[in-house]
């Protein structure tokens, strides 16, 4: 009887308590596509994103970039470097320094999907309308820094998550 008691206050309790976020994170970095749009892409930011069962809190800041913002979203690629469709609009400063921002939810499909490496953020721009910064969200992981050798095999999530 007392064990009985006992999982049901143990399974009440953990219905009632809340699930742990999921925490993500990117640098934004330029993304010139040719040779001849190399002088309008430039600038840096940061993005971080937490996943609370499907809610998506998008958060970021981007700094000198060569025009204003125009635009920024989430976009859905196949994986980490393999650009994609675009998936969800967010909130951006329309400036050469500003922020991020968006709550949105995704389906189950998707929150999978993020956790594999093939969601990430764009921000474009009015000399760049195809692409200033670009991101793929991944769990938060030490940056080394530009030119930098890791030893090992690095972090792909694609590669190190068995897929399901």
């Amino acid at each position: 009887m007392v064990l009985r008691q006992t999982s049901i206050c143990l399974l009440a309790l953990l219905a009632i308590t809340p699930a742990w976020a999921e925490d993500f994170e990117t640098r934004l970095a330029s993304s010139p596509h040719t040779d001849g749009t190399r002088a309008n892409v430039a600038g840096e930011g940061r993005a971080k994103v937490s996943l609370d069962g499907r809610t998506l809190t998008v958060g970021g800041n981007f700094q000198g970039l060569a025009s204003a913002a125009t635009a920024a979203a989430l976009y859905n690629g196949a994986g980490i470097g393999v650009p994609g469709s675009k998936a969800f609009d967010l909130t951006v400063t329309q400036d050469v320094t500003g922020s991020i921002s968006g709550t949105l939810t995704l389906t189950a499909r998707q929150a999978a999907e993020l956790r594999r490496g093939h969601f990430y953020v764009q921000i474009n721009s009015q000399k760049a309308p195809n692409g200033n910064l670009t991101g793929w969200l991944l769990p938060p992981h030490p940056f080394a820094g530009e030119a930098v050798p890791v030893k090992g095999h690095g972090f792909l999530p694609q590669l190190d998550i068995p897929r399901k």
